[in-house]
């Protein structure tokens, strides 16, 4: 059975806090697009928020996450979709520092060095009671099963600001280092699949139209075959015909359920971080308002724990990232 792969990314924009890059695999019938999933699973996953109480409660939303996250209103709706998720591949993660492993791998390192890992031990979901997907689990399961779609990985990698700096110094561009990272994580995830093609959609990359240099960067011994290259989508496919290996980057991919989970997967990894963030630096200094990290709210925040990072010995090329 072919497999389709998404991927989308989260903080790309800020300069405190991680960009996370995630990607979702799965495995389908032949000829099924990603933009499809949902009608074949429609009874189960919606492409949006769920609105009445009854159909919440028979559906889970898997949709981009800037549809259904609003820091006011919690991360319930993020968590209900990956709980969900990772229900279909028996994962249950009970503290954060279970999700970052499962989608990141054990290697804390460059997180408790960007001050995250103090956010490890908390329970997960924090917004959501974990029961009410165990209730959901089998149905979920079933009609996964009757429409032959198998979730297979969901994995991450954040970027704090120490490798994000470094990466873009070394980069023509920070567009560049983003294709970069997102091209490394796809290709981790293909490389043990089978013989069976691969469709691969990722969302463009800082307004990029042609990624024939990247491709070859991250795949040295294919030759990338151009499709087609403009403004809303660019394609290209290499590898033999029994492993035919298809890569589009588009323009508002998160309307394929692939990319829409990744997008779920990205945004609560950086909230997680920046959680943690916040809530070490306001131990640190009274009163401090917290940040998203984004523009001019993070020069404000910057400005606020200067005499404690001083004191600290904290340099910024760990806690700010430079473009």
């Amino acid at each position: 059975m072919p497999f389709l792969l998404g991927t989308d990314e989260a903080g790309y924009g800020p300069n405190l806090g991680p960009l996370v890059i995630s990607a979702s695999l799965w495995e389908v019938p032949e000829g099924v697009r990603g933009d499809e999933l949902y009608e074949r699973l429609q009874t189960v996953i919606a492409p949006a928020t769920v609105r009445s109480a009854k159909a919440a409660g028979q559906r889970v939303a898997i949709a981009d996450s800037k549809v259904l996250y609003q820091s006011q209103k919690g991360l319930k709706l993020l968590e209900r979709g990956l709980w969900a998720a990772w229900s279909l591949i028996d994962q249950r993660p009970t503290v954060c520092g279970d999700v970052w492993k499962l989608l990141t791998g054990p290697d804390a390192g460059p997180r408790c060095e960007a001050l995250a890992n103090g956010w490890d031990p908390l329970p997960a979901p924090r917004d959501l009671d974990a029961v009410e997907i165990d209730q959901l689990r089998p149905r979920l399961r079933e009609t996964f099963a009757q429409a032959d779609v198998r979730l297979i990985d969901l994995r991450s990698i954040a970027i704090f600001p120490r490798e994000f700096n470094d990466t873009v110094d070394r980069s023509d561009s920070k567009g560049a280092a983003l294709s970069h990272w997102t091209l490394q994580l796809v290709a981790r995830m293909i490389e043990p699949l089978g013989n069976e093609p691969i469709s691969i959609l990722c969302d463009k990359h800082g307004g990029r139209d042609r990624y024939v240099p990247l491709l070859m960067d991250a795949f040295p011994d294919q030759f990338i075959e151009v499709v087609s290259e403009g403004r809303l989508l660019s394609v290209y496919r290499f590898g033999p015909a029994a492993r035919r290996v298809e890569i589009a980057f588009q323009a508002k991919g998160e309307s394929h359920l692939p990319t829409a989970l990744a997008s779920m997967a990205s945004k609560y990894l950086r909230e997680l971080a920046m959680h943690a963030f916040n809530g070490f630096w306001r131990q640190q200094v009274a009163d401090l308002r917290p940040t998203a990290g984004y523009p001019v709210d993070a020069l404000r925040f910057k400005a606020d724990i200067a005499a404690a990072q001083y004191a600290l010995g904290i340099g910024d090329r760990i806690l700010w990232r430079t473009k």
